[in-house]
């Protein structure tokens, strides 16, 4: 049996991609709520240090729809335990890690399509995109794009891993709704997606250190608007820290996960 399958990754990778757009109810259910922070939150009058606020807020709810798909991902392992296809192919001859993979990068592929639709929808609504410098030049527009799609993919992998690694120990979906729900608001209020942590109490702060969609959102406000409280270096290297650490978690699990 081969440690990675890369046959297998791209059947599971495939799979939840049909899956994402057969559900469209799905997609639709899961955009509602950034839509309505973007619109409306879009309009408040809040004073930023870069440009106007819908350009501070747009990263921040790219992060938002990025945690919300990732950590959801983990219903998929959940309903295929009950319904008997996890049993299929964790008896199949292939290894643990390559499921992993595929559904890592399954879901990590249907999060970004969704970040993807929040920035198109930002931009007729004022979103400026400059790239990595306050000012607009073609090098760094390019640069910044290019970045950026590196930090939503870590994004979205750090909580896969995480949203993986409760699965493979629950039984039930509700349940795992509901503790998913316990972590997603504080991991995206805390992360400074609505506001700058500047604006936060000093212990606040010393929380969001600790949070990696913190770092993920710093990282994007820094490709896409030129603007990040944190060196971009920085931002990376944390985020890629936490994604390792998440993805092995998660990996290590689910491999000694048992299936009835």
């Amino acid at each position: 049996m081969k440690l990675i399958d890369f046959t297998a990754i791209y059947t599971l990778w495939l799979r939840e991609i049909l899956r994402f757009f057969r559900l469209k109810s799905r997609v639709v259910g899961s955009l509602g709520m950034p839509l309505f922070f973007l619109i409306f939150l879009g309009m408040a009058p809040v004073n930023v240090k870069v440009g106007n606020y819908i350009d501070f807020l747009t990263p921040g709810i790219i992060g938002m729809v990025l945690l919300f798909a990732s950590m959801f991902a983990g219903i998929s392992v959940l309903w295929d335990k009950e319904f008997g296809f996890l049993k299929e192919i964790m008896v199949a001859p292939v290894s643990r890690v390559s499921i992993v993979l595929g559904r890592t990068a399954g879901g990590v592929t249907t999060a970004m399509m969704q970040g993807f639709i929040i920035l198109a929808l930002g931009i007729p609504m004022g979103l400026k995109i400059t790239g990595i410098y306050r000012n607009f030049t073609i090098s760094g527009f390019i640069i910044g794009f290019f970045f950026s799609i590196l930090f939503m993919i870590l994004i979205s992998a750090t909580f896969i891993g995480l949203g993986l690694a409760f699965a493979s120990k629950m039984e039930d979906m509700s349940g795992y709704s509901l503790v998913m729900n316990f972590l997603i608001f504080p991991i995206f209020f805390l992360s400074g997606a609505l506001f700058p942590l500047d604006d936060f109490p000093l212990w606040l702060q010393y929380l969001a250190y600790i949070d990696p969609l913190t770092y993920g959102v710093d990282g994007l406000r820094g490709c896409l608007i030129g603007y990040s409280e944190f060196p971009l270096l920085l931002d990376f290297f944390l985020l890629s820290l936490s994604c390792i650490a998440m993805i092995y978690l998660g990996a290590y699990l689910f491999e000694r996960s048992e299936v009835e």
